[in-house]
């Protein structure tokens, strides 16, 4: 299955400021298969380490963390030498041993010839809490489910991968019907790698529900068993209340429909901890459209949508039938999965800001804003054909951004001031620029 991100761990091999990297992600979307590819791509030999449950290597590393002796320590685990220019040392489950992590700031100082990745299902709430290594002293990498591009290339569409590439929209008008089904499977499956290779050899939907309905009692299993014990009831509840927060007309969050008269307060460290996890992406509002973007945030006022479109469906019990019947899938529940799989997309571009806007009567409403470091991009999301942008127009006319979008299931279009970009080529936002 190919991943987008070995191209990025390939670079880090090559770069002559590499420090250990750490790839962070929600468990499941396929950390660990990404690093032993990468090892077998790119290295004549591999030393994987799991830190779950190891005894021996919480004993290695809690008295000093001089770097040779972890190397001795860690060659004689393999029962093999690491030869620093064609080992790669992989730490997995690397949260379980915090002074592991602590270590990493010693090899880029005194050791920066190894190469070291390291990932964990929960390693983004030991980063949180404050797990005792510097910051600037590793390079980070985000993984998410795999991209409405990737999920093509893993059922043999490559060919379409790149006809998107090349931004031929003549061409993919032609084949929008191949588009358009291919986007209503990726709806259901998702982008969760073992969902997707059971659809890629087996066809099956069934199957692929069972694997969603596994991965999401995996995820109520961590609550448990990871959250302090006070926010676990409270982590259930908002979790369980995304379907019905983005089946409103308005996404924002609302506390109200966790648990009647619910407050802010109540649940902010169950969201920030599901956002840790890389459970949930939280889009805030912005109130204003300047560079960057973030200045205008406004922490109040957001939207939570989940890792994965295919697990959304799975949590609002979204039936196989509605892919086969026509358009019924984007006629049910269609604005919230149609939302949440542009928001999934756009989270996969590295180094774009993604927020939404409304203005402050709440009057006109832009379901995203993105920040691509030289403009700003609003995006109108439609489910289906339906191209009224309201909301667009008076966004339009108040900042005047050199670029406004509009996704929808209709062909490419360049307006006058307005670009149509068909859902299943909302990945090639970041190229509009280059044809302004």
């Amino acid at each position: 299955m190919y991943r987008i991100a070995i191209e990025k761990l390939l670079k880090w091999k090559e770069s002559k400021r590499r420090k250990p990297l750490i790839i962070e992600g929600a468990r499941q979307v396929g950390k660990t298969w990404l690093m032993k590819e990468f090892g077998r791509q790119a290295y004549a030999d591999t030393v994987y380490i799991n830190f779950d449950s190891n005894s021996r290597m919480a004993e290695l590393f809690a008295s000093d963390l001089d770097t040779d002796r972890l190397i001795m320590g860690l060659e004689l685990y393999a029962g093999r030498k690491i030869d620093h220019n064609n080992t790669l040392l992989i730490f997995d489950e690397v949260q379980e041993v915090p002074r592991a992590l602590t270590a990493l700031k010693y090899f880029y100082e005194n050791a920066p010839q190894y190469h070291i990745v390291c990932a964990g299902s929960l390693l983004g709430i030991a980063l949180h809490e404050g797990t005792s290594f510097p910051v600037g002293k590793v390079d980070f990498l985000k993984l998410y489910p795999l991209s409405f591009r990737e999920f093509l290339m893993a059922t043999d569409k490559e060919r379409f991968t790149e006809l998107l590439d090349k931004q031929d929209y003549q061409m993919i008008a032609s084949f929008r019907q191949t588009y358009i089904d291919a986007l209503k499977h990726y709806y259901f499956v998702g982008g969760m790698p073992e969902a997707v290779q059971s659809f890629a050899e087996n066809k099956d939907f069934n199957e692929v529900r069972d694997i969603q309905k596994r991965i999401l009692a995996a995820y109520e299993q961590d609550f448990s068993k990871h959250a302090p014990n006070e926010i676990v009831p409270k982590i259930r509840m908002l979790w369980n209340s995304i379907p019905s927060q983005l089946a409103k007309e308005n996404k924002k969050f609302i506390y109200g429909l966790v648990r009647e008269g619910a407050r802010a307060k109540e649940y902010e460290t169950a969201i920030m901890w599901l956002s840790d996890c890389g459970l949930v992406y939280k889009v805030s509002r912005v109130n204003a459209a300047g560079i960057p973007l973030k200045a205008y945030e406004d922490l109040k006022a957001f939207k939570l949508f989940v890792a994965d479109v295919g697990l959304l469906g799975c949590m609002a019990g979204l039936r196989q039938r509605t892919l086969l019947d026509g358009n019924d899938l984007f006629v049910e529940f269609k604005g919230a999965l149609t939302e949440q799989y542009v928001c999934q997309q756009l989270k996969t571009i590295e180094d774009l800001g993604v927020y939404y806007y409304t203005n402050d009567r709440g009057s006109c409403e832009v379901d995203f804003v993105v920040d691509t470091g030289e403009l700003i991009i609003p995006v109108e999301v439609k489910a289906e054909v339906n191209l009224r942008a309201k909301s667009l127009k008076t966004y339009q006319e108040k900042f005047s951004p050199e670029v406004s979008v509009r996704t929808s299931m209709t062909d490419y279009k360049k307006e006058e001031w307005l670009i149509n970009l068909p859902l299943y080529a909302i990945e090639q936002i970041t190229s509009i620029k280059e044809e302004r």
